[in-house]
């Protein structure tokens, strides 16, 4: 297996100490750095409503929506907005979480099938995924296979949407997009400015029908979107202020959403939080969190938000010594009162999360996920090979020490 098959081409830091990001990482502003963002979002209570007006406006004949059949029954009545404002639309519901390559190929087959110019993609971060890589590929001669890793996708002709119906991924505004790759047993990246949708829609209403473990499940992702990308060895200014203010509103408001998925309040900032967090993905990205978490979905099929609140405390907790000061900013953010030193203020930062991560109705540890223990050394092994997210973490991960966070999780 080639190294960017599972992520990414760079190696892990051998060797290598701590990066020891500091507090307010002034040093780090001169430093160059890619923001590549939708060229419109929109954002807010019926601004979906707002976009699918624009298809007409943009002179689309036939949309091309990929979906998920929970998605397409409580959002009946924004797709038939869309029939409204072209001509022919063509629905793909079947895409399910975790898409495989076999999934995505479906889709694909029935879009060029189907003779369609423009691409929306209404759902969860799967179904966000598989829309823009149907997008990308619909047109040019690479197959997914030629694109994952960085940067291999050659270009995209193709009009592309995003409409996120969880507050969670962020892939509406990523240049990500992640399959399982079911023969090799493997979550594959591909990573490109080009996967970077036209438009963004971010409407917190259409999030109002999530159950509660899903709307838990979604927001502790995106809190470690933003935890990861503040704390990492690349985090930049341009970026911090996303990620600051996307855990402030997300650790403020989960609970609130969860207890009561009509609360607009709590949905928008939910729904604003994620879409920081999914603005830190392409300059900086996440770290350890997410290496550890994908062999949980590859080969257990555990489902991603579930997956990242399992392991986001153990990590961070073998993060501690390596970010203490970037932790106590996160702990202000959170609300958190600063205490005798940073190594203080962090360490209540941990102890907050975890009650935070307890009171959500979602599994609290590996065991309670079908996972067996002797299946740990191999997951650890596996783990290692998303270079392309261990490079970021502040500390350098062993296979050993990633076996010792997984068997902390159990």
């Amino acid at each position: 297996m080639r190294p960017s098959d599972y992520g990414g081409r760079e190696a892990v830091r051998e060797g290598a100490g701590p990066c020891h990001p500091v507090a307010d990482n002034r040093d780090a502003a001169g430093r160059p750095i890619t923001l590549s963002q939708p060229r419109q979002i929109l954002f807010g209570a019926g601004s979906a409503r707002q976009l699918a007006a624009q298809f007409g406006e943009r002179g689309l004949r036939h949309v091309f929506l990929v979906t998920s059949p929970s998605v397409l029954s409580h959002c009946g009545e924004w797709v038939d907005s869309i029939h409204e404002a072209v001509p022919k639309v063509t629905i793909c519901s079947a895409i399910r979480p975790e898409p495989t390559v076999m999934a995505f190929e479906d889709c694909l087959a029935r879009a060029r099938q189907a003779e369609v110019d423009g691409i929306v993609g209404l759902g969860g971060g799967s179904v966000l995924d598989v829309a823009k890589l149907v997008a990308a590929l619909l047109r040019g001669p690479q197959t997914v296979h030629d694109v994952f890793g960085i940067n291999l996708l050659r270009a995209r002709s193709v009009f592309l949407a995003c409409v996120p119906t969880t507050a969670g991924t962020g892939s509406e505004v990523s240049p990500n997009a992640i399959l399982l790759d079911e023969a090799a047993g493997l979550k594959k990246a591909a990573i490109s400015p080009h996967l970077v949708p036209d438009i963004a829609c971010v409407d917190p209403l259409l999030a109002r029908s999530l159950p509660p473990d899903v709307t838990a499940a979604t927001g502790l992702d995106a809190l470690a979107h933003c935890v990861e990308a503040y704390s990492n060895c690349f985090a930049h200014p341009a970026v911090d202020l996303y990620a600051l203010e996307g855990v402030r509103r997300i650790s403020r408001s989960l609970l609130a959403a969860v207890n009561d998925g009509r609360n607009e309040a709590a949905r928008t900032d939910l729904a604003l939080g994620s879409l920081y967090g999914g603005l830190c993905l392409g300059p900086v990205n996440t770290a350890a969190v997410h290496a550890l978490a994908y062999p949980l979905g590859g080969e257990f099929h555990v489902g991603h938000g579930v997956s990242i609140a399992v392991l986001l405390p153990h990590v961070l907790r073998f993060n501690l010594a390596a970010a203490p000061e970037r932790y106590a900013e996160i702990a202000k953010a959170m609300g958190i009162a600063p205490l005798g030193s940073a190594q203080a203020t962090a360490e209540r930062f941990l102890e907050q999360l975890g009650k935070l991560i307890a009171r959500c109705p979602i599994p609290q540890r590996l065991g309670e996920l079908g996972v067996p223990r002797d299946a740990l050394p191999r997951l650890a092994k596996s783990a290692m090979t998303v270079t392309r997210l261990l490079k970021n973490n502040p500390r350098p991960v062993t296979e050993a020490d990633a076996l010792e966070i997984y068997s902390a999780a159990y």
